[in-house]
This record gives C-alpha cells, structure tokens and sequence, in this order.
C-alpha cells in the first residue's frame, strides 16, 4: 500500500470547513462545516430547500464551492480536496433522483450496459470502453446483489422506477466503494417497495459500505444509522446521535412547523401535529 492510498484509508469520508455554494443568485450552503468518519453510517435530513441535493452535487463535483482569500480547503472527500471523478466513484457511489432521470433519457440502453458503464464514470458503453470478463462478472455480481439479476437486457428506461433504482446502486457497487451517498432513494416508491428496498440497504450497511442517506422522511432512517445531521436554510442546524436528534423539538425547528415523533421498534415516523 503506497503513502496516497494509506493516508485515504485513515481519513474521514467527508470533511466541510466553511463550504459555500451559490445557485441562483443565492447562498444555498452557507459556511457549512461538517465531518463524517468513514464506517459512520449517517443521515443527512432537512425540509425542501435546505442545502440537502445541493451537497450531494458538491460531492458528484457537479457544483463546487466558493474560494475563500485563506485559501483551506473547503470540501475533502476521503482526505482529499481534488479528485478525478473516476477516481472518487470507485470510493464514493452516488444514486440519485437526478442521475436516474438522465438515463431515463436513453430508451436503447439496458440495465447491464448501464451497470458497466459505470466502471468508466460514463452514461453508456462508447467504443472507446474495453470491457472485460472481470468486468461483466464483477457487475453480474452487483445486479445479483441488490436482487435486479433478472434485469440485465431490459432497457433501463422501461424499469419500475424500484427497479431502476436497484440497477443504479449496482452500478455504483461495481466498483466496491467504501461508501455510498443516496439522494432520497425511495422518492416514487409504494409502501411495498420501499420496503424492500430498505432492507437491501440495510444489508449493504451490514456487509461494510458506509451508507450516507439524504432524505426529509425520517421513515426512511435504517436502524444501522447512527448519526443524524440537520440542515436548513443551507446550514447546520444539528448534528449528534440518532436518538437525541430525532426528537419532536428538533425536527420541528427543522422544518419550522410543529412534529410529532413515535419510535417503532428501531425505526421512527413523524407527523405534523
């Protein structure tokens, strides 16, 4: 192991030292500081507008932050400030609402190409991609994962919006990351999916992939989370143990309206009183 790898290896997964971001002629991540250990499983929870797909984008390097005259780093991922995308998907994989709706967009792709795709940071195969059989195994074994085998030729714009979700995680587990970042992954899902879905993300947290769960739906927290942080208005509201943070006061200066909260066994629910 060289000095680079060890010393990604010993970082945190996330670090924010006073990130901001405009978008729109607005701040919509003011100052936000931030650190996550890799290992923590954590959500990241605030109302419509609260900075939340704002730093997944930061994260997928889609935005970047403000400079600042003192010249620190603002965002480092695994210890690192600058990464090459490809490089940071092999240890960070990113699903999101979004990055669905662009394959949406591609009625001739398939499922399995997809999945492969991803082993080149791309949206589909081009002729510049050389596949290989350590490939087309490694990403088999992830469709097989997450319980989407059976999807391999379909196109991926024809699959259930569950469905496609499970194909995208596939191909973010490709390349075994030590974590993976989840923009409101049960957006469109019914009750019974989302169930489902839940408990493959549970089993991806016990097997060892840090999970970081963007999400307003405390429904939506796995028992195996740990921490919670709380954002709004582009800042850190919150941030400690799940137990303490998912209290009715908490989320109710979160979302700015009156919460109630009832724990079920290990999971929670909230209502607007």
């Amino acid at each position: 192991m060289d000095s680079s790898t060890a010393a990604t290896d010993a970082a945190p997964l996330l670090e924010l030292d006073e990130a901001s971001v405009m978008r729109g002629g607005r701040l919509a991540l003011d100052r936000l500081s931030l650190r996550i250990a890799a290992g923590e499983h954590t959500a990241i929870l605030g109302p419509n507008g609260s900075g939340k797909s704002t730093l997944v984008r930061l994260l997928a390097r889609e935005l970047y932050p403000l400079a600042r005259d003192d010249r620190r780093a603002p965002v480092r991922v695994f210890g690192r400030e600058r990464w090459h995308v490809a490089e940071l998907r092999g240890l960070l994989g990113i699903v999101s609402p979004a990055l669905q709706q662009d394959f949406a967009d591609d009625p001739a792709l398939s499922a399995g190409d997809a999945v492969l795709a991803g082993f080149f940071a791309a949206r589909a195969l081009g002729l510049d991609h050389r596949v290989t059989p350590a490939m087309r195994a490694r990403a088999g074994e992830a469709l097989a994962h997450m319980g989407a085998a059976h999807l391999r030729d379909r196109p991926l714009a024809a699959l259930s919006t569950g469905e496609a979700r499970r194909v995208l995680i596939a191909r973010a587990l490709v390349h075994r990351p030590r974590a993976l970042l989840l923009d409101e992954p049960c957006a469109g899902l019914d009750l019974a999916t989302r169930r489902h879905f839940l408990e493959s993300l549970r089993a991806l947290a016990r097997g060892g992939t840090t999970l970081l769960l963007v999400t307003h739906h405390i429904e939506e927290i796995l028992p195996e989370i740990g921490r919670v942080v709380l954002l709004r208005d582009g800042r850190l509201l919150r941030e400690g143990g799940k137990a303490e943070l998912l209290a009715a006061a908490h989320l109710s200066e979160a979302f700015g309206l009156p919460v109630s909260v009832q724990r079920r066994g290990d999971w929670y629910a909230a209502a607007l009183d």
